[in-house]
């Protein structure tokens, strides 16, 4: 299917999962499609829901010239994911672990052959067409396998695969009119830039302009950090809403819940892609850490409210870290992202 994606075997996933007399985690109940060239066929047989992937990479970070390190996520997010009780709240047997992508080596090869700023930062947004690539055929796979893809790790360039493979596939299956989906973002960027090659910060756009986003709504971003020839574009352009972070906690002009309620509401016409960004939580670890920001019961009450009320086409929680590059390190942001799986599984499966 891609050349670079990696799958489970049931034996990985035990392998991470610390087992304990009279007691049952997730990692003994979660389905594993086992080898590579079986994935699709699982997919096809397989009873679980929801299937989540990782996608540890930093390239696309990189390419937007920020501090990497958004490929540690994924690893300390599964270890902390399948330590999670399986009980009445969350069974796990609706879900599947399908694997991860492993992009390291074409990394590395940028970093040992392209030392100007300029090259490695064309080789770098190179690097992020390809695994946009390999991203948009496994979203697509399990979508048109009437599965929910949750997608973890990496930079936020992975949002535009995500609402590629979802519109392609949802339009194959003739549940949408349009090859496009809808998508709120809960960030504290637009990630509108330019379309100057692909990156982190541009997924929007490019999905955008090549006809797969239909409509785009963004909470909490910071006005400080909105660039205005794109503020103008986003004020412009009537398919795209916003409401930053200070019209909710400084102006008080909606509460969270309100902004939350208001971005479900605008997209409610389509399947819609929920994005959150890690950035976006005060003082996580992440590509753009913020000492001002929502606290993680509000991204929590987001991906809760979200997961009940909006039509899912998928589900990405991006930018986090568990290790930087300039050395900053924080062993619980893959323990918040697994509180944040297991909230919106147990709303969607209550909501369906």
């Amino acid at each position: 299917m891609t050349n670079h994606f990696n799958t489970y075997s049931k034996k990985d996933l035990l392998q991470l999962t610390h087992l304990r007399k009279f007691e049952t985690k997730l990692g003994e109940v979660v389905e594993a499609p086992g080898q590579a060239n079986s994935l699709e066929e699982s997919l096809r047989k397989s009873t679980s829901k929801y299937v989540i992937i990782g996608v540890p990479e930093d390239a696309g970070v990189k390419a937007n010239m920020g501090t990497g390190g958004t490929n540690t996520l994924w690893n300390s997010f599964l270890k902390s994911f399948l330590n999670i009780q399986s009980n009445d709240f969350l069974s796990g047997d609706k879900l599947m672990i399908a694997g991860y992508f492993d992009f390291n080596k074409e990394q590395n090869l940028i970093g040992a052959n392209a030392p100007d700023n300029e090259e490695r930062l064309l080789a770098l947004r190179s690097l992020v067409n390809l695994i946009d690539h390999e991203v948009e055929e496994i979203v697509k796979a399990i979508i048109s396998n009437g599965k929910i893809p949750i997608i973890i790790g990496g930079g936020h360039n992975n949002a535009y695969p995500a609402i590629k493979g979802s519109a392609k596939a949802l339009y194959k299956n003739e549940l949408i009119p349009l090859a496009q989906i809808n998508c709120i973002n809960l960030d504290a960027h637009s990630d509108y830039r330019p379309a100057e090659g692909r990156h982190s910060g541009n997924a929007f756009r490019y999905a955008d302009n090549d006809g797969y986003l239909n409509k785009y709504c963004i909470i909490g971003i910071h006005e400080n950090y909105l660039q205005q020839n794109v503020l103008g574009d986003l004020i412009n352009n009537p398919f795209i809403d916003f409401i930053s972070y200070e019209d909710i906690f400084i102006h008080e002009r909606k509460d969270f819940i309100q902004a939350v309620s208001h971005a479900i509401g605008f997209t409610d016409d389509n399947y819609t892609g929920i994005e959150l960004d890690m950035d976006s939580i005060q003082h996580v670890l992440s590509s753009a850490r913020t000492p001002s920001g929502l606290s993680p019961l509000q991204a929590r009450q987001f991906i809760n409210f979200a997961g009940h009320h909006a039509k899912i086409a998928y589900v990405h929680i991006c930018e986090g870290a568990s290790e930087l590059s300039n050395g900053g390190q924080d062993a619980t942001t893959g323990k918040l992202v697994s509180y944040l799986v297991s909230d919106f599984v147990k709303a969607n499966q209550i909501a369906h």
